[in-house]
């Protein structure tokens, strides 16, 4: 029995996790984390403020934690689970080189991480398909279109940025813009744009703009639970992965 533990635990992401969690035979929830509702009850156990987080990890020892929180948040909790041996899926977005580097830190050696922009399993497959489709449109113009709900904090979206480093690797280094404004020539560039509004789950649109033709590859996120979905492979896999951080290419074997 996987011991899951999530942070969280009250966001839409995380009270959806904790849904799959206990729905899942071989997984058992021994923690929820938050810094609202303390002392709520969420699938048979109460939850924790996450100031709380090294007593509950010393008493519950949990195999894995989740989390979907905010980038500064997720930093203090994977540098807390590391010291504690818990090994880490996350899911958060929006970190710095500076709070990247921390986690590195904090993870090496010691537990066996999944870091990832997005868990769907059809975006693993989308970044798949637009580095191979780079490689064959060198000369085309590249253009991002990432649309998410009114409340997305970060933008771009992870995906968006994870996107057009995967395009910038495979032609051998691009720039990247972010929107545009006034006079501006279209040059040798990756642009990205952001979109926010309603309840869009997420959709990221890359175009390859070339003469006389376009193609276009297009993911759709109908509903959050395709991120749930790919957190369960996430979790089992972690528990036997070799420590250090990891992607969901890894876990997908892709």
């Amino acid at each position: 029995m996987i011991k899951v533990a999530v942070t969280g635990a009250c966001g839409r992401m995380g009270s959806l996790i904790i849904n799959n969690v206990l729905e899942e035979e071989d997984m058992e929830l021994v923690a929820a984390f938050d810094v609202k509702n303390v002392g709520t009850n969420l699938g048979g156990i109460k939850v924790s403020d996450i100031k709380d987080a090294h007593e509950v990890f010393t008493k519950k020892k949990p195999d894995v934690l989740v989390d979907f929180t905010t980038a500064s948040g997720a930093v203090e909790n994977v540098i807390s689970a590391a010291e504690h041996g818990v090994n880490l899926v996350i899911g958060t977005t929006g970190f710095t080189p500076r709070q990247q580097a921390q986690m590195e830190i904090a993870i090496d050696k010691k537990v066996a991480a999944v870091i990832s922009p997005n868990f769907s399993v059809g975006v693993n497959v989308f970044w798949k398909m637009i580095g191979e489709a780079a490689k064959h449109l060198k000369n085309y113009d590249v253009e991002i279109v990432e649309t998410h709900h009114r409340h997305k904090k970060d933008a771009p979206s992870g995906t968006a940025t994870r996107s057009a480093k995967i395009i910038s690797d495979a032609l051998g280094g691009k720039k990247t813009i972010y929107g545009r404004e006034g006079l501006c020539k279209r040059g040798d560039e990756i642009g990205i744009h952001a979109v926010r509004g309603g309840d869009v789950v997420g959709d990221h649109l890359v175009l390859f703009a070339g003469d006389g033709e376009r193609m276009e590859i297009i993911h759709r996120a109908n509903s959050r639970q395709a991120f749930a979905s790919g957190t369960m492979r996430a979790i089992r896999w972690v528990v036997n992965a070799k420590k250090g951080i990891n992607s969901m290419e890894d876990v997908l074997g892709i």
